[in-house]
């Protein structure tokens, strides 16, 4: 049976801080995702980006950060809310919903619909833990809230277009964690969540760490989201990327993750967020982001 993968653009840069971002989409698609994804079993449905209004036509709601601030929450939610729409219809219809960011805020709106109507997982493959709230948050910038978002904390309490009520913290493991502000560290470690740094890669190596967060995110649900930020990887692999971090995952590393991903058999839906073609070297990041993507839904070397 033919598998129909739905791409779904999410042109967003509200949530960070640098520009261009936005262009991830058109980005990894110029770098050959289509091609890249093809294969007998595989129909590539491009349903095309989202509308997505500048920035610069928009206020930041908080020019400077301050306890509980955080900018463009307004368009944050507008585009999460038709992003989790278009994410839950995929579902329905039977399709895989592969998203292209944009910035890391737009899983708010991918992992909401991604457990719409289902009991879900989350794989969150990350060298931040985006687990700031508008409380926290040393920069007012989403795109290092969303995983607190979904789970409901801080002032995201109660929050409909936010909350995803088909994720359990307990079925939620962050893979490749390497730079994490104060308060962010104390609610990882207060939460149910499972955390894996980089400091666990290097001493277990990554098919272990990938096999167990596997199996967290996959215990008794119906499905596994899994969220790749390409500042997972090292900069010198992925130099395309606003808040690059040294010490990453490598290109083989990265690979052999995602490869156990596929063979897992349970992902759901899948985002690939943070290339920002303005920072990259000749489109580098994203035909990264094209070759991962492809071996997260099964493309094999034999």
């Amino acid at each position: 049976m033919t598998e129909r993968i739905r791409i779904i653009g999410a042109p967003l840069d509200y949530g960070a801080d640098r520009r261009g971002v936005d262009m991830g989409p058109s980005a990894i698609r110029y770098a050959g995702l289509a091609e890249g994804l093809a294969t007998g079993d595989v129909e590539c449905l491009d349903h095309g980006d989202l509308s997505v209004p500048r920035a610069e036509e928009r206020d930041p709601d908080a020019e400077q950060p301050r306890a509980g601030s955080a900018k463009f929450l307004k368009e944050v939610r507008d585009v999460c809310e038709r992003l989790s729409r278009s994410v839950a219809e995929a579902c329905a219809a039977g399709e895989f919903p592969l998203v292209l960011g944009g910035d890391h805020s737009i899983a708010i709106g991918s992992i909401q619909g991604s457990s719409r109507d289902a009991d879900v997982g989350v794989l969150w493959f990350d060298a931040h833990g985006d687990f700031n709230t508008p409380e926290t948050s040393p920069s007012g910038n989403v795109h290092g809230m969303p995983m607190a978002a979904a789970l409901g904390h801080g002032s995201f309490v109660d929050t409909p277009w936010a909350n995803a009520p088909g994720v359990d913290p307990e079925n939620v493991a962050l893979v490749g964690l390497r730079s994490l502000d104060e308060e962010e560290r104390l609610a990882i470690r207060d939460s149910p969540v499972t955390a894996y740094t980089m400091s666990d890669i290097d001493e277990r190596g990554i098919t272990a760490v990938t096999e167990d967060a596997l199996a967290v995110a996959g215990d008794d649900t119906d499905g596994i989201h899994a969220s790749l930020d390409l500042d997972w990887l090292d900069p010198k692999e992925a130099p395309g990327v606003g808040t690059p971090v040294r010490g990453g995952v490598t290109y083989r590393e990265a690979h052999a993750a995602l490869e156990m991903v596929a063979r897992e058999g349970s992902l759901r839906s899948l985002e690939v967020v943070e290339v920002n073609p303005i920072l990259d070297t000749e489109n580098e990041t994203a035909s990264l982001a094209v070759e991962l993507a492809a071996s997260a839904l099964g493309k094999r070397i034999l």
